[in-house]
């Protein structure tokens, strides 16, 4: 597919001398748009707030066009929406969405587990399961920490799965269940510890069944702690 004369003019030639390809300009839209999921998980992005195109360009190190492309991928994603006013925001789920996220989340996430658990590679698994042994030990960390090693947990097993298509679909629906709680828990941070270390032990010891039941546990009191602050049971 051709690029248009503004996607060309954002792209340096290359040393040839030629015009930029195709696959530079989809290079940039793809990195825009990786960064944007990114900055949704880690909170960056204020929920409900309208996305200032000028800014976001400038944190990128993009111009607007490969950006405004990127934002049209968040709305086919489902990540983001426009308003009657037209502005593209990040928008909160309900707490009946957040509800279906996780029993999606349940259904998909146990069976990654259980295929990991017969997959995954042990020092993989060990690497993971050392990092968190250690923030138990410290009873700390911090908020992009525990987000960063959370990410790996899930994303890794999700990847070990062998199924590309469920991997890509936990990634996505992780991402929207973060943005109904961007600022965590800070009091599941040692039973998250726990649990996590009964997932990767199933796994390191080669139990689907049981790796698939750690996991539910898991995703189970994760949902009931955000249920819970949020409806002051």
């Amino acid at each position: 597919m051709p690029i248009s004369p503004a996607m060309e003019s954002l792209l340096p030639l290359n040393p040839s001398g030629a015009a930029p390809s195709a696959d530079d300009a989809r290079d940039l839209v793809e990195e825009a748009y990786s960064t944007l999921l990114d900055m949704i998980q880690r909170g960056q992005i204020p929920i409900n707030q309208p996305l200032q195109e000028r800014n976001l360009a400038g944190a990128l190190g993009v111009s607007r066009t490969p950006l405004r492309e990127a934002m049209s991928r968040l709305i086919g994603g489902g990540f983001a929406v426009r308003t009657a006013r037209g502005q593209l925001i990040v928008p909160e789920p309900t707490l009946r969405q957040y509800l279906e996220i996780f029993q999606m989340r349940l259904l998909l996430e146990g069976d990654a587990a259980a295929a990991a658990a017969t997959r995954m590679a042990p020092e993989q698994a060990t690497a993971i399961l050392d990092q968190v042994r250690e923030i138990k030990r410290r009873q700390h960390s911090s908020h992009e920490e525990n987000h960063r090693l959370d990410n790996l947990l899930h994303d890794s097993i999700a990847q070990a799965s062998g199924n590309r298509l469920m991997a890509q679909a936990i990634h996505d629906l992780r991402i929207k269940a973060r943005c109904f709680d961007q600022n965590g828990a800070p009091e599941r941070l040692i039973p998250g510890c726990d649990e996590h270390i009964a997932i990767l032990e199933a796994i390191l010891e080669g139990k689907p069944e049981a790796a698939r039941a750690a996991m539910h546990t898991h995703l189970t009191n994760v949902r009931a702690g955000l249920v819970a602050r949020h409806t002051h049971i």
